[in-house]
């Protein structure tokens, strides 16, 4: 929700030009995060989560040397393209070339942390860290707009301070388990770096899935569609945080289940999960259709209003509901040790999705086109995700609705008598 008013804030403090090189640089810096996030995050809970302390602490310490192995390649890449700066006239490219390198470099030990902490199921702690990092960036884009110091350049330097001190407090305050660092083994490294090797791709192709649309719209629309329609993906946090929030629990609960040998647990949680939340979004993707016009205005300012963005919002959440199978499908796969079947659906609900974007904005010549090609990729993933899932599961389709209204009838029931008992 910071974040959601961290993006409000600059919607409103920069011109829509600048304001897309800024999603642009965010987007080309998600990618780049997503290889170090996508080969570490997801091997890290699973290798890690219910096991014995020594073995733990082996497996930070691996995770460790493998993020700063790869933030150093990173870094060195992005120090090759800094001669030929002058060379480039895109400014979107000028920008990332300029940041990303020290970005990627300062956010390394919150990272880390962040899934150490998500492993150990301790969100109070992550939370306090998300609000320290946006909570000091709205109070950068207050105070850059009070002093008139507001600029692109401005905003990326607060970015750089905000990151460095978030990094420093998972430091000091011995979240980031990097006192583990030489507790690295060859065996672990091997053993993360194979798993990873699958996930690295699964989740680098599913992060082009979304930035996909991003290039596809800046070259056939322009920055300023780019801007309408990152207003909409902000909007999408109405799914995606209460999506991210279940995940992130599910998936250290899932890996215990694996780690236990106990498939009909896992099972059990995959449809739990999933359909409760699925069914509880139906009623928020249905106020948010009513009221997308409030929305658009509320985060993005009167400008964009009369822009395309209420509609697209519109478009989303008409099938958003079904993320979260389509989601649990995925964490469930990687799991029951199967990363390179969901490398192979992601990678086909890409080329969907670009072929989808091209074609759509070419018959609508609009963001209508990227809205409705969305659904293509989606459908596709959840038929064969769950084809090759319940030969590993015991899991059904229709068990995911029938376990989230159970579980959701239980709750209504267990707070109903919370409240006739006050």
């Amino acid at each position: 929700m910071l974040a959601m008013l961290a993006v409000a804030l600059l919607y409103r403090s920069l011109p829509s030009g600048e304001l897309g090189y800024w999603f642009f640089f965010q987007t080309i810096f998600l990618l780049i995060d997503t290889f170090r996030g996508g080969f570490l995050q997801v091997a890290l809970i699973k290798f890690y989560t219910g096991t014995e302390e020594n073995i733990a602490r082996k497996v930070i310490g691996s995770v460790w040397f493998l993020a700063t192995a790869i933030t150093i390649i990173v870094v060195a890449i992005n120090l090759l393209f800094l001669p030929f700066y002058s060379s480039f006239t895109n400014m979107g490219f000028l920008v990332s070339i300029k940041w990303i390198g020290i970005t990627f470099l300062v956010t390394l030990p919150s990272t880390i942390a962040g899934w150490i902490l998500q492993a150990d199921l301790r969100f109070e702690k992550l939370m306090l860290l998300r609000i320290v990092g946006n909570g000091s960036f709205i109070v950068a884009i207050v105070g850059l707009n009070y002093s008139n110091s507001m600029s692109l350049e401005a905003i990326f330097l607060s970015n750089i301070i905000i990151n460095i001190i978030t990094s420093f407090l998972a430091i000091i305050l011995g979240w980031s388990g990097i006192k583990y660092f030489f507790a690295f083994t060859k065996t672990n490294i091997l053993e993360i770096f194979h798993f990873g090797k699958f996930s690295v791709g699964t989740t680098i192709a599913s992060n082009l899935l979304k930035s996909s649309d991003t290039f596809i719209i800046t070259y056939m629309l322009g920055t300023s569609a780019l801007s309408v329609y990152n207003l909409v993906n902000r909007l999408m946090e109405l799914i995606e945080i209460p999506l991210r929030s279940t995940l992130s629990t599910a998936m250290s609960s899932i890996a215990q289940a694996y780690n236990r040998n106990n498939r009909k647990e896992m099972a059990y949680i995959l449809q739990k999960y999933a359909g409760t939340l699925t069914l509880a979004l139906v009623p928020v993707s249905f106020i948010a259709f009513l009221f997308a016009d409030i929305a658009v205005a509320i985060l993005g300012g009167e400008k964009y209003i009369s822009s395309d963005a209420a509609n697209v919002y519109r478009i989303f959440m008409l099938f958003a509901m079904f993320y979260p199978i389509d989601r649990f499908i995925a964490v469930s796969l990687d799991m029951v040790h199967k990363p390179q079947i969901n490398l192979i659906k992601v990678i086909i609900m890409l080329t969907l999705n670009v072929i989808g974007d091209i074609a759509g904005i070419s018959i609508f010549g609009n963001l209508y086109g990227v809205a409705i090609a969305t659904t293509l990729p989606l459908c596709f993933g959840m038929a064969f995700g769950y084809y090759f899932l319940s030969k590993e599961l015991n899991f059904k389709f229709s068990r995911i609705f029938i376990f989230g209204f159970i579980q959701i009838r239980n709750m209504f029931k267990k707070y109903f008598k919370l409240f006739t008992q006050n």
